[in-house]
């Protein structure tokens, strides 16, 4: 299903702090109160303020799922609700991570905003944490263990419980801070302070699929001679910028590109992340633009016009994102402040520019890669962007 808005409320917790830890989070509709979504995981041993941000990333996650444009996070933590409001400064660098994802995930919607609410009105989030907190403490807190469900049109109600009779001046306090976190985070160029992790993101060199402009996804081709040229020519390029570390899909073309790469720069360690795999065209693979509008015209109507459609027995690039966010998420962090160079294929170096950029879908179909076209993005932990480069192919001389 696709809706325009909806209200997420998250919570999470942990008994101890650091202790037994879980969150909960359910998405609703804003105007009826049906439950949309909900979602829940033990989290092992960690503390109150990871536990809430790791539910709030998974109200994210599952609003993006839904196709949700406007979303409203409701929360009652003032310290999530502030920091991601953009009023205070994450100091702790183990939530900062999070923050960057939360950032990440932020960028997948036209509008996301923060409410705080007092925590007797966020009560099925509040239950849902204490279940897997309760979950997470019958493991014995040990190893992390994710149980995340999701459940549509289940149950009904509105969230909005009625404030507690304490005081008026209570109720005029929360509400003058929600109306304050409503407002839209606001982006500026002020320089930072802790160093970028800067990502090189390099497509694959030329296959005979690339050259006849053919659907190439999960078929494990290798490099033409061309092609070969051509990583030659990207690796000496990259080996320029003097990077840590290379990861790569798990395709031939993509670990022969990243081992010319890896050789130039000195023998630079290289990491397979099976999440960077091109989307799998399904049916469609193998065959050109215009195969697939003979022979699949409905089809190629419903997949150009809605990221959330698969080719038949293929990959929607919702899927596709889900999955790349996750993989840079995980990179982003165990590799912070380095030069990670990603080689991988059109679709996952579109989607991971488009979040960047913080573009709509059409860019999708816009963007043009070519083979070896490299791409610049710097992110700090604190969720800041700058895109420096975009399909850069000075490297392959005149074309």
């Amino acid at each position: 299903m696709t809706v325009v808005r909806v209200v997420i409320e998250a919570d999470g917790g942990a008994r101890g702090n650091p202790g037994p830890a879980g969150y909960g989070a359910v998405v609703r509709d804003p105007e009826t109160g049906e439950v949309l979504a909900e979602r829940s995981a033990a989290l092992g041993v960690t503390t109150n303020n990871v536990a809430e941000y790791r539910g709030l990333i998974a109200g994210l996650e599952a609003a993006a799922e839904l196709g949700a444009a406007q979303v409203e996070a409701r929360m009652d933590s003032k310290l999530v609700v502030e920091q991601m409001s953009g009023r205070w400064q994450i100091k702790h660098p183990g939530l900062r991570p999070l923050a960057a994802e939360v950032a990440a995930l932020v960028r997948r919607f036209d509008r996301v905003t923060y409410t705080w609410i007092p925590r007797e009105r966020n009560r099925a989030a509040d239950a849902l944490a204490n279940a897997a907190m309760d979950a997470a403490a019958a493991r014995g807190g040990g190893e992390t263990v994710i149980v995340a469900t999701i459940t549509e049109h289940v149950g009904a109600g509105v969230s909005d419980a009625p404030e507690p009779a304490e005081s008026a001046a209570t109720s005029r306090s929360a509400r003058a801070e929600t109306a304050a976190a409503g407002r839209p985070r606001r982006e500026d160029w002020a320089p930072r302070t802790s160093p970028a992790t800067r990502l090189v993101l390099v497509r694959h060199g030329e296959t005979q699929l690339t050259a006849e402009k053919r659907y190439s996804g999960r078929g494990d081709v290798p490099l033409s001679a061309a092609g070969e040229k051509q990583a030659a020519a990207a690796a000496g390029r990259v080996a320029a910028m003097r990077p840590d570390r290379v990861i790569t899909s798990p395709l031939a073309r993509c670990r022969a590109t990243a081992a010319a790469i890896a050789e130039a720069a000195g023998g630079v360690p290289v990491t397979v992340e099976k999440d960077l795999i091109e989307c799998d065209f399904g049916a469609w693979e193998g065959l050109t633009f215009g195969d697939v509008r003979e022979r699949y015209p409905a089809e190629l109507d419903a997949w150009l016009a809605s990221t959330s459609v698969a080719p038949p027995k293929g990959e929607s690039f919702q899927q596709v994102a889900k999955r790349v966010r996750g993989a840079m998420g995980k990179l982003q962090q165990a590799y912070e402040g380095q030069t990670v160079v990603i080689v991988s294929h059109v679709s996952p170096i579109k989607l991971i520019l488009r979040d960047a950029l913080a573009a709509g879908d059409a860019f999708l179909f816009r963007l043009l890669l070519d083979p070896t076209g490299i791409s610049v993005v710097d992110v700090w932990p604190d969720g800041g962007v700058s895109v420096r480069t975009v399909n850069d192919t000075s490297h392959l001389g005149e074309n």
